[in-house]
């Protein structure tokens, strides 16, 4: 039997309310011997008002929400309590209801129980926490995607696709007397490979779903007065770095955080990089140059009224954005061979727009998926997934040169137990209900 837990569900500060949740087969009692009102009476999802008791004392005044068993977040009885908002009084409420008898919930427990009791499948229950922690719209669509059960809906229908021919490799293994032929083998490989090039276009959303939801690291590089921290400013619309004509301003690295094109970007303002013997500036030089190495894309601001450095050399030109800054002066550009340029004036905003467009679409590079397609944006997922790939190569590999029908069948239990990995679910039953099912192998 689970215990009942309980935890404030609203964030810590102060605020109009603070909701404090109950959660478990205890809940409704534990409830009723806090609160004022006959909360063992109550009907499922109704709002009460009375007064939370500490014994005699009267602790705040509440409101009370009772939702039974099954028609909860959880799949139990929960009752939510909605006091006065801010940290102490939260906390003493919550501190009634532990001494009542509730057990302290730790990180995810709710939703844990949610998962537990068939409310939700894992990749469900992982969108939540990243639903609540979005930071773009982008993100924010993706998670709403896997909440609603798209992602799973996706690999429920990879398995079935699977299932079939998993109970056609089991007979083959457990019945290979009978000469059970229930497809071709050409017709079984076809199938599968369908369903692989279906599994490795959902791997390769990765790409762009890491983008989604961790955000990209811009790094600002480039020589002393190249105009960096004049771009970090125009680009956040404040005075975030400080400007001013002294080469070497910016002895560490400055970070911020902006939106653009709907991604999340984390934005890095470096030290400007040259020879120099003072020992401060060289610690700044030594992480604006780890910061370039790290980043997701370099903007490498250049002066155009300057010889250009070899600072060009030190960068990759497949990750690097040269930005050529003061073209309001006069000027000539020299030619270099970097594919990625742009061509602005930090002081006046001239270009800005346009660099801004330049970044999205380097980022993109070209894929932004379909509004309507799902996308992988955990880790998880996608090793999993990769797994399940490799197996069910493995096993068209085998199928190809007449291994034993004993290797194939592992291979498919291989390959359906990764991606069963991706919603929690356990497919040996699965397999075996399949075999039954679908064919009459007791004769």
């Amino acid at each position: 039997m689970t215990q009942t837990i309980a935890a404030i569900a609203t964030p810590p500060g102060e605020g109009g309310i603070a909701v404090i949740r109950i959660s478990g087969k205890e809940a409704i009692a534990i409830a009723d011997s806090i609160f004022s009102g006959p909360v063992t009476t109550y009907k499922s999802h109704t709002c009460h008002f009375g007064k939370i008791l500490d014994g005699d004392e009267v602790v705040d005044e509440a409101l009370i929400i009772v939702m039974r068993a099954p028609r909860s977040y959880t799949g139990e009885d929960t009752v939510e309590l909605q006091c006065h908002g801010g940290s102490l009084i939260s906390k003493r409420v919550l501190e009634v209801v532990l001494k009542a008898g509730a057990k302290a919930a730790g990180p995810g427990a709710f939703t844990h129980q949610a998962f537990m009791n068939g409310k939700l499948d894992l990749a469900q229950a992982e969108a939540v926490q990243t639903f609540i922690g979005a930071k773009n719209d982008l993100s924010l669509k993706a998670a709403r995607q896997q909440l609603s059960g798209k992602l799973s809906s996706y690999i429920l229908n990879l398995q079935n696709e699977l299932l079939d021919i998993a109970a056609i490799l089991e007979a083959w293994v457990d019945f290979p007397e009978e000469g059970l032929e229930f497809a071709t083998k050409d017709e079984v490989i076809d199938s599968l490979q369908s369903t692989l090039a279906k599994m490795d276009h959902l791997e390769a959303t990765f790409h762009e779903g890491k983008k989604i939801q961790e955000g990209i690291t811009l790094c600002l590089a480039g020589s002393p007065n190249a105009g960096k921290s004049s771009l970090m400013n125009a680009l956040l619309g404040q005075e975030r770095a400080i400007v001013t004509p002294i080469p070497g301003t910016t002895r560490d690295t400055l970070e911020a955080e902006m939106r653009l094109g709907g991604l999340h970007f984390h934005l890095l303002d470096t030290a400007g990089i040259r020879h120099t013997e003072e020992i401060v500036e060289q610690e700044g030089i030594r992480r604006s140059k780890i910061a370039m190495q790290n980043a997701d894309l370099i903007l490498l601001m250049v002066d155009v009224t300057q010889p250009v450095t070899d600072l060009l050399e030190a960068c990759p030109p497949e990750k690097t954005l040269v930005i050529w800054n003061k073209i309001d002066l006069p000027h000539t550009l020299p030619a270099i061979s970097f594919p990625h340029q742009a061509h602005i004036s930090a002081k006046l905003g001239t270009g800005l727009e346009e660099l801004k467009k330049t970044i999205e679409t380097l980022v993109w590079e070209g894929h932004i998926a379909p509004n309507d397609e799902i996308v992988l944006t955990q880790a998880r997922h996608k090793e999993s997934l990769t797994d399940a790939a490799k197996a069910l190569s493995t096993l068209i590999d085998g199928l190809k040169t007449d291994i034993s029908p004993e290797f194939l069948a592992a291979d498919m239990r291989n390959c359906l137990k990764h991606l069963g990995a991706i919603i929690g679910m356990d497919i040996t039953e699965d397999i075996l209900s399949a075999i039954f099912s679908k064919f009459c192998v007791g004769k």
